[in-house]
């Protein structure tokens, strides 16, 4: 049975859309609108129905009962009473239509015979109310009838009443299964109109949901090739593109204008700062005549110094980086040799022990061997800052990556910086994580250079137990 449902309906509600997006609002708008119609006129198509079915049935007794006295009228002369109305009736008696005449003291002077004779409790019941004078549609039992009780008077005298009933209660079953086949329509039609209108609006918005994941797949290293070529797209949507298109190379402009001036700058001040740290170690050397106030002052000048020129070199890093001016030479690199290289230059900085976790066999991948070890040591240095306990080095060998993780068990990092600490500049806002030596731009480094060695580098963290970095490089295979 599945497969005999169109394509479009099978897709239709296999989709998933939010109730927040302006596809699900377009359409409940444009549904609703639609639903509003289609019962309006389903409601007055069978309100019409229903007021023809009563109208004729009305009319043909209103006539009936129009041309009663004066048909017994005319068959009156020479002629009894009761013959004069039993012809008047026979002659005036239709499919459906049931006449009877009772005198004013109750007894029945004539009525219709054959398949018209009215039954004795219709008959009866109607002589305990009183029969509207105009037609009117009543219930009686599980039939629905026409009726209407007219004086009758010939020539002059009052004969007694004359009634008139049709009944139409297959007509009023083929209305109500009538009404029920127009709502059911309605219902089909509402649907459909529901899925066409999805689909349609589900395609005019394509182009939005292009736009959107090329804007999220948009990185600064190539605002400048991202660009939105869309076709058979609403004039609204094209000027949005055409405008998304000057955006980002606006956007790709400034881009790089900032680099080449955060690469010059830096490129510049570094000289010049070099210089003035020199003279200030040379002038701590041989202060022996200044006071300790005046030795401070310059220690803290040259740690000061220091630190700038590690930033502009930190900056001017990120630069090359960015402008694809940091090359990389690639060879195979044994990892348990390195980091035990960086272990033992750290350990002489860390009063923490410094343990490392590997197997006997080595595990060789394929990196910039002093790319690796200045992101080694730039991690090891953070674990050191941080931890309040031992920190581990640990490697390992998958199928096609080498793994390492350098573990700590310091105040950790909370899940809100977690996804931002790898960003320049940026740093978390507990005091306890703020350190006058740091830049904000060793982790922005380290991402940089794990990502030019083709690698990946991740973070799990949970705070007061510590973080975990995770570095994961190619193996290097041997050619055969």
């Amino acid at each position: 049975m599945p497969s005999r449902i169109p394509k479009s309906i099978r897709n239709f509600f296999r989709m998933r859309v939010s109730p927040t997006s302006l596809q699900f609002r377009l359409t409940l708008e444009l549904v609703t609108l639609s639903a509003i119609g289609v019962s309006a006129v389903a409601f007055w198509a069978g309100w019409q129905m229903e007021q023809n079915l009563v109208t004729s049935h009305k009319q043909l007794l209103e006539y009936v009962a129009m041309r009663f006295p004066e048909q017994v009228e005319m068959y009156s002369e020479g002629k009894t009473i009761e013959i004069s109305l039993k012809r008047t009736i026979d002659k005036l008696s239709t499919s459906g239509v049931a006449i009877w005449v009772k005198e004013p003291n109750g007894k029945i002077l004539s009525k219709s015979s054959g398949m018209n004779m009215p039954s004795i409790d219709l008959v009866n019941t109607i002589s305990q109310t009183s029969a509207p004078v105009k037609p009117t549609i009543v219930q009686y039992g599980d039939r629905y009838l026409v009726l209407c009780g007219n004086p009758l008077t010939v020539n002059g005298m009052l004969v007694g009443k004359v009634y008139l009933s049709q009944d139409i209660t297959t007509d009023r079953h083929q209305l109500t299964t009538g009404i029920s086949r127009l709502i059911a329509i309605g219902l089909l039609a509402i649907c459909l109109l529901t899925i066409a209108i999805s689909q349609r609006i589900r395609k005019t918005l394509q182009p939005l949901a292009q736009m959107s994941q090329i804007a999220s797949n948009v990185s600064a290293d190539d605002l400048g090739a991202a660009k939105l070529e869309l076709q058979q797209a609403p004039d609204e949507i094209l000027g949005l593109a055409t405008a998304f298109n000057e955006m980002t190379v606006r956007l790709s402009g400034a881009w790089e204008q900032q680099r080449q001036f955060v690469g010059n700058v830096s490129h510049e001040l570094r000289t010049p700062l070099t210089v003035v740290l020199g003279y200030l170690q040379s002038l701590l050397r041989r202060g022996d005549n200044l006071s300790n106030h005046q030795q401070h002052a310059v220690e803290t000048a040259i740690a000061e110094t220091d630190r700038t020129i590690r930033m502009l070199q930190d900056l001017l890093d990120l630069a090359r980086a960015d402008s694809g001016n940091l090359h990389f030479r690639h060879s195979p690199v044994v990892l348990n040799t390195l980091v035990a290289e960086v272990i033992e230059m750290s350990q002489k900085v860390s009063k923490y022990p410094i343990e490392m976790m590997a197997t006997t066999a080595d595990i060789v991948a394929l990196a910039d061997q002093d790319r690796l070890m200045q992101v080694l040591i730039n991690l090891v240095d953070n674990a050191i800052k941080y931890s309040n306990g031992d920190i581990s080095i640990s490697i390992a060998q998958t199928a096609d990556l080498a793994i390492i993780h350098i573990r700590d068990r310091g105040i950790g990092i909370a899940l809100e910086h977690q996804n931002r600490i790898f960003e320049r500049f940026y740093r978390a806002e507990e005091s306890s994580t703020r350190s006058r030596d740091g830049t904000g731009l060793g982790l922005a480094i380290v991402k940089s250079l794990i990502e030019g060695m083709n690698g990946k580098i991740t973070l799990r963290s949970k705070p007061g137990e510590g973080s975990v970095f995770t570095i994961a490089l190619p193996i290097w295979k041997s050619s055969p």
